[in-house]
């Protein structure tokens, strides 16, 4: 078990407006779920979600965008979110998580203080086109190798519990073994009613194994992040990602789901006899 935490936040900065038809995405207007959506999230509302997850512990605070990629207009707004961010809030690493993203782009992401890319495989480039057909796994992995190109830090990983194989895990986590992600956010599918896919049909001591699996076959990865879905799989039993190979957690809601009370996390890193990992200076 690792002995420090590392806490990520995240602030949803556009909700809800995807034409993408991902079947296990609630953002996606196709589905209609029932969910807040709207363009763009005021700035100060940002800045003050971004005050609250630093004042819990947070290194990370990730800068979401429910759309299929960058276009001008979300690019120059995210731009303008990380450099008030920065200013206001400058010892936060800001990660960016917009879809598929040129080299180009992700440079111009890095020049407004961006620190990192999120773009998850989301599974296995076998079983990609059961959960979305209107854009390809390929296009996800060019994106992950232009955030390597790009020297922004690559943060990448999927879903389990979408109703892929064994072996199109083994195959997601081979893939993303070769673009060498600093950290893995591992998501466990959270169903929302208005969705395709079934409710997922994990258990928790597989999911668990699941983590041990990510830890073993991406060892470079410096962190192994049990984010989305962390609360409804695991319930009482959340200490024991920790053990299983997890050093990282999304503290507070996620896109757009409730998230558990940040103290009852941060209560269960202490009663475990972790450390939350601190600020240092790149």
């Amino acid at each position: 078990m690792h002995d420090k935490v590392f806490l990520c936040a995240i602030s949803n900065i556009n909700s809800g407006t995807c034409n993408e038809d991902c079947k296990f995405c609630s953002q996606s207007v196709r589905y209609k779920a029932d969910i807040e959506r709207y363009v763009q999230k005021p700035i100060p509302k940002i800045i003050e979600e971004a005050k609250a997850a630093e004042a819990a512990g947070a290194l990370g605070f990730c800068l979401v965008t429910a759309r299929k990629g960058l276009d001008d207009k979300t690019l120059a707004f995210v731009c303008d979110v990380a450099r008030a961010v920065s200013r206001e809030v400058p010892r936060l690493r800001l990660i960016a998580c917009n879809g598929t993203a040129s080299l180009e782009q992700l440079l111009t992401l890095k020049a407004a203080g961006v620190k990192a890319y999120n773009h998850n495989l989301e599974t296995s480039r076998e079983f990609y086109p059961q959960i979305c057909t209107t854009h390809g796994w390929d296009e996800r992995y060019e994106t992950c190798q232009n955030v390597n190109k790009s020297g922004l830090k690559l943060i990448s990983g999927g879903i389990f519990g979408l109703g892929e194989s064994q072996e199109d895990r083994l195959s997601m986590l081979r893939s993303l073994a070769s673009l060498h992600p600093t950290s893995v956010p591992i998501n466990f599918y959270h169903h929302n009613p208005a969705l395709p896919l079934k409710p997922n049909p994990l258990g928790a001591d597989e999911a668990l194994e699941l983590i041990t699996l990510a830890r073993e076959m991406i060892p470079d990865a410096e962190r192994i992040m049990v984010a989305g879905g962390r609360e409804t799989m695991f319930g009482e039993r959340q200490s024991e990602i920790f053990e299983a190979g997890a050093n990282a957690i999304v503290i507070g809601d996620y896109l757009t789901t409730r998230g558990r009370d940040r103290n009852a996390d941060l209560e269960m890193v202490k009663n475990l006899g972790l450390e939350v990992a601190k600020f240092v200076k790149e």
